[in-house]
């Protein structure tokens, strides 16, 4: 190869949002294992996260970080607005997106002067494509979400059944696709409704998922955090039927692989891995349910309130991940009166960021309640444990499908609309009993609970052999990263 063959260097580029950039890092050190360097492209506000992420793995893995400026001021953005998990209004959300354009100028300033050999970047940045075209480089476009969920997308753009139908409520199938899969308008992401309920956040979220969708046509391929065995028809549907270049590289969570690593993934935990993993250690296998819904979702008080008088009412052993501090109130208003006292032992609050990995992976939980997202999914997946599906925004209700009626490793609790489609109406808030009951339905004993969790753990061994040497996904990256040697000559 002569002067040409210097280290292949790759540069990652996710949405600043800890659901994008976990997967990504996770990606990065995973390459780095293949004998790449990498270099993962963050904001200044951000940079502690990612540093955190990889300083204990920065001796054995070729990782730098660089950083641009996030034009916050420029676009009216709130002071330290430069994560999606910082919004404090939807109008936020909007701006956040214009900003995400405006960071086209910088990022060509760091291709001209690192020169890597192929750019990773997120969905969410559209323009990247023709950024690395002028560079005469590839751009693989990294998505947060599934096989299932991207083949969805797909259809839902070419045959709009969407459009057939009289009602929001009203159920139409996907067509073409290898199951029969039933959604209805309420549940399909904002990009494919021809109404116009959230106003400018509709306005510039179909701007960038169209010009998503255009860019990933002309990208390189994509890259997908999934793998071969989980849905074998729709990673063979979206690559041969929908014609889409893909690989599947996943689960990257599974490159965390001791407690240490585990329990440092992402923020700053709000409680001790020690104290979590020995309140875990006193339970009997398969008996505590893990409830969480990411790091975006806000649930109203009320909301939370059914969620406490459900687990309550299921008489399950818990641990509850909730997006708030400690009060300073001796009693809290989105908590029964006493709910804490009286679960004591049996129930644990963690009010924050919770060691997600670490938790999924111990033998004493059950059943994981969870939002849909899909890292959460796959890890989940990864855990070999079922679920009660609760999905809320985005195409969180498409992974529904895939883990209950593909998968059949889960039960739903009966979302039927987008949170944003709620706003703060209680009379759509799922209630207590529902709650109990999906709880109970994957942790009693049962015929129903014994099918789900034994297909559930041999997905999750499926999971791990993929990542191992000579496995589906380690072979996937291995052959990407091949042919993007050759690219560089």
């Amino acid at each position: 190869m002569g002067s040409k063959s210097r280290q292949l260097h790759i540069f990652f580029f996710p949405l600043m949002a800890p659901g994008h950039m976990l997967p990504v890092i996770d990606m990065a050190r995973l390459s780095t294992t293949q004998g790449v360097k990498a270099t993962i492209i963050t904001t200044p506000l951000n940079e502690p996260f990612v540093a955190k992420t990889i300083e204990r793995t920065k001796t054995c893995f070729n990782i730098d970080i660089k950083t641009i400026k996030f034009p916050t001021v420029e676009v009216g953005l709130p002071e330290g607005c430069e994560n999606v998990d910082s919004f404090t209004s939807v109008e936020n959300c909007a701006s956040f997106l214009t900003a995400l354009g405006m960071l086209r100028q910088p990022l060509e300033q760091l291709l001209q002067d690192y020169r890597p050999h192929c750019l990773v970047a997120d969905m969410y940045f559209p323009w990247a494509t023709d950024v690395a075209a002028k560079f005469g480089i590839p751009r693989l476009v990294f998505h947060v979400t599934s096989f299932f969920s991207l083949s969805t997308q797909v259809s839902l753009e070419l045959y709009e059944p969407h459009k057939k139908v009289l009602s929001d409520s009203e159920p139409f199938v996907i067509p073409n696709f290898p199951d029969e899969i039933k959604l209805t308008r309420m549940k399909i992401l904002i990009i494919h409704q021809f109404n116009d309920k959230e106003g400018v956040l509709e306005t510039e979220f179909t701007k960038v998922w169209k010009e998503a969708n255009e860019a990933e046509v002309r990208s390189y391929g994509v890259v997908v955090n999934s793998f071969y065995e989980l849905e074998p028809a729709y990673a063979n549907h979206y690559i041969k039927v929908l014609g889409r270049k893909a690989w599947h590289i996943g689960p990257v969570s599974l490159c965390n692989k001791d407690v240490e690593d585990k329990g440092q993934r992402g923020n700053e935990s709000s409680i001790d891995k020690h104290e979590c993993l020995k309140w875990l250690n006193a339970k009997n296998s398969d008996s505590v349910v893990y409830i969480c819904f990411g790091s975006l979702a806000n649930l109203t008080n009320s909301q939370l309130m059914e969620i406490a008088m459900g687990l309550e009412a299921s008489e399950q052993q818990f641990i509850w991940v909730v997006k708030k501090g400690k009060d300073e109130k001796e009693e809290e208003d989105w908590l029964p009166k006493g709910f804490e006292k009286r679960m004591e032992g049996k129930g644990l609050i963690i009010r924050g960021w919770a060691p997600q990995v670490l938790i999924l992976d111990h033998e004493a939980i059950g059943g994981f309640v969870t939002h849909c997202g899909w890292n959460s999914t796959l890890e989940g997946v990864t855990a070999g444990v079922p679920m009660v599906t609760w999905p809320m925004f985005s195409e969180q209700f498409y992974n529904e499908k895939l883990v209950t009626e593909v998968l059949k490793i889960g039960v739903p609790v009966g979302a039927d609309r987008r949170y944003l489609d709620m706003m703060g109406n209680d009379a759509y808030s799922i209630k207590k009993e529902a709650i109990e009951n999906a709880v109970r339905r994957i942790i009693m004993v049962s015929e129903e609970a014994k099918e789900m969790r034994s297909r559930a753990k041999a997905l999750g061994e499926m999971a791990r052999r993929a990542m191992e040497k000579g496995g589906s996904s380690y072979s996937d990256l291995n052959a990407l990263i091949e042919e993007l040697k050759i690219l560089s000559g």
